[in-house]
């Protein structure tokens, strides 16, 4: 197929590219670069790789890719990936999420390209720590602007989904982690250790506990799911097998990968690390296991996995 890749400089869109074009696709990537094209510098001279550096919130923009392209799919990966940041500016999640969905819809259905993969995630469920969540949870209620993006951009591809005859495979995954990781708790805590090796500062109480996910798991349950689109609209949680891990095990993971001593936890306080952050949530996988794909990595083995990633390429 010829695949549109909307997202794919960044972390996971990247990673994404790399196993595509290993199953035999040709790749159209589109981002603009919010940070940076390092993650694609090793694609460009190849000759199954265009890329096109674009704001695919802007309705022209995403229709000259379609004009100029016969794509097959889109594998809309473009988001504002920082909740943090969204939490400051919450016309990025608008803009960088939401509009980026609606466009492309938009000019998928004009150019009547069919298939599309959205990347969602764990916060459009909310907070309810006391709720196994399934696909099927209702009530969801994001507390974020972050969530309510992904929220209101899987409603939305619902309705083409049934108004344009489309398929689509959607993932709500939690916090994804790996090789080519900029942002973060793991990024985070080695840039502060390695700026003052004696103190860390963590937020909130150290005891927020979520699953985090190896970025390489979660391109092969995409790449999987996506050999086939079956009509209509399949939605799956995605995470790992195990318990989450906590942010003060995360700090001790760091600490004990850069081979320091006696480093001082201080902590800011509260039971999470800022407005919006869901500090613990349970997640129901049952349906993708069922399809035979399972994470290779649990959620302490990617955190100390991701740790060694990132020291690596420092």
């Amino acid at each position: 197929m010829n695949i549109l890749v909307a997202g794919g400089a960044g972390f996971i869109g990247s990673h994404l590219i790399d196993s595509l074009i290993k199953e035999g696709h040709s790749i159209v990537c589109a981002d603009k670069l919010v940070m940076g094209d390092a993650n694609i510098e090793h694609l460009k001279s190849n000759p199954v790789f265009r890329f096109y550096e674009t704001d695919l919130a802007v309705t022209e923009n995403a229709d000259r890719i379609f004009a100029e392209n016969k794509i097959d799919a889109v594998f809309h990966l473009a988001a504002n990936s920082d909740i943090q940041k969204g939490g400051k500016e919450p016309g990025i999640d608008f803009n960088d999420t939401f509009l980026t969905t609606r466009t492309l819809l938009e000019s998928m259905r004009k150019a009547n390209v069919k298939k599309m993969f959205f990347a969602s995630t764990s916060a459009v469920y909310g907070e309810m720590p006391d709720v196994l969540l399934s696909e099927t949870t209702g009530g969801l209620m994001p507390v974020s602007y972050y969530g309510g993006a992904k929220f209101a951009s899987e409603a939305l591809i619902s309705s083409y989904v049934s108004m344009c005859d489309m398929a689509a495979v959607i993932f709500r995954f939690p916090n994804v982690i790996g090789p080519r990781l900029t942002h973060g708790v793991i990024f985070d805590f080695i840039k502060k250790l390695e700026a003052n090796p004696h103190e860390l500062l963590i937020l909130g109480d150290g005891t927020q506990c979520k699953p985090y996910i190896y970025v390489l798991d979660l391109v092969d349950a995409i790449v999987r799911l996506t050999r086939e689109f079956n009509a209509g609209e399949q939605v799956y949680n995605l995470s790992v097998k195990s318990e989450g891990t906590t942010v003060t095990k995360i700090a001790e993971t760091v600490v004990e990968e850069l081979g320091l001593k006696d480093v001082v936890f201080k902590y800011t306080g509260g039971d999470r690390g800022w407005k919006g952050d869901v500090p613990r949530f349970s997640y129901d996988i049952s349906k993708i296991l069922a399809t035979g794909w399972e994470p290779k990595f649990t959620s302490d083995e990617a955190v100390r996995q991701t740790v060694r990633d990132v020291i690596n390429a420092n």
